[in-house]
């Protein structure tokens, strides 16, 4: 499961809950006023999700506040469901609910891009065309793997009835209609290509390989990020979590998840890694030699630099109060 944020407000709803049944991919869309704190999804669950599939086994999300929640938790423990969460800065570890996020939300830019206040009263009919639609793994249309047939599809004969309302509002249903269904099947084709473009098989990791951290989607404390390192490290993997995730030992000062797709790795096996210098003794305390200050700022009125450490990475970069530079 996961969020389609920052949307404009139509009805008074800006987000769209995506949730995705792993084995029949069946997909629920729910438009929401905002990202719900943990509380509220746990009710939404009931409401929206529970009512037609029960409690499942398993849940696969991002690392939102919502989802790593001492409440969720708590809840999803007590109901028998088990949390798995997507590796750091790699999404697509939620790899289904992030395919039907990004057909979902080229289906919107191409229909309501002229008109985006109108996007939530065609949810259901997206919701439909999806769940309608033959998925590629199965040859099965999720409806066909849940019911086991396929509900009847929106048709219409051309002909009037009496009711001249009526008459409008399903003539303008089989329009809707028409352009969900081929919105979203452009959506799917469009985004399968993409994927298949760019796909390329990841190498084999053990446990003790040194690999390379990509710094996509890393902050490091450099003055500017265009000139940074691509890569840093060489880091050791400590566990195999599954076939596309390791975990990594970082450098303490890394506030961050250590665990990481493996797209975001590259081998280091070849490559010559230089050790860290050993710290210098002065006065009895082990110290380690400045090589330059990138950058100074005053926090509480007290002056500090940006530290740059010889023999050390760009990771290691650090800000030091001038108290402590010796």
């Amino acid at each position: 499961m996961d969020f389609v944020v920052e949307l404009p407000s139509s009805q008074g709803k800006t987000v769209i809950w995506v949730v995705v049944d792993r084995f029949s991919k069946m997909a629920h869309f729910i438009p929401l006023p905002h990202l719900p704190s943990a509380k509220t999804l746990a009710d939404l669950f009931i409401m929206h999700i529970f009512k037609f599939h029960g409690f499942p086994e398993n849940i696969v999300s991002d690392r939102g506040v919502q989802f790593v929640s001492k409440f969720w938790r708590a809840f999803c423990t007590l109901v028998g469901t088990e949390l798995s969460f997507s590796s750091a800065y790699h999404p697509q570890t939620n790899g289904q609910t992030e395919r039907v996020n990004q057909s979902l939300e080229q289906y919107l830019r191409c229909y309501v891009s002229d008109n985006q206040s109108t996007w939530s009263e065609l949810l259901p009919w997206a919701e439909f065309a999806y769940n309608n639609a033959t998925h590629s793994s199965s040859g099965r249309s999720p409806f066909f793997v849940v019911y086991g047939l396929h509900p009847k599809a929106f048709s219409f004969s051309g002909s009037n009835s009496p009711v001249p309302s009526a008459n409008s509002s399903v003539l303008r249903f089989s329009e809707i209609w028409s352009l969900v269904h081929d919105s979203l099947s452009a959506a799917s084709l469009a985004q399968k290509k993409a994927a298949d473009k760019s796909r390329r098989e990841a190498p084999q990791y053990k446990v003790g390989d040194l690999v390379w951290l990509s710094t996509r989607n890393i902050k490091l404390k450099i003055p500017s990020p265009k000139l940074g390192p691509r890569f840093i490290g060489p880091y050791p993997i400590i566990a195999i979590v599954n076939p596309s995730s390791v975990r990594l030992q970082l450098p303490p000062n890394f506030r961050i998840s250590n665990t990481f797709h493996v797209s975001l790795l590259k081998p280091a096996a070849n490559t010559r890694h230089q050790s860290v210098p050993p710290p210098v003794l002065i006065e009895g305390q082990p110290e380690y030699e400045i090589q330059e200050f990138l950058d100074s700022r005053r926090v509480r009125g007290k002056l500090q630099y940006l530290t740059r450490w010889r023999g050390f990475g760009p990771e290691e970069n650090s800000w030091v109060s001038v108290d402590d530079i010796k």
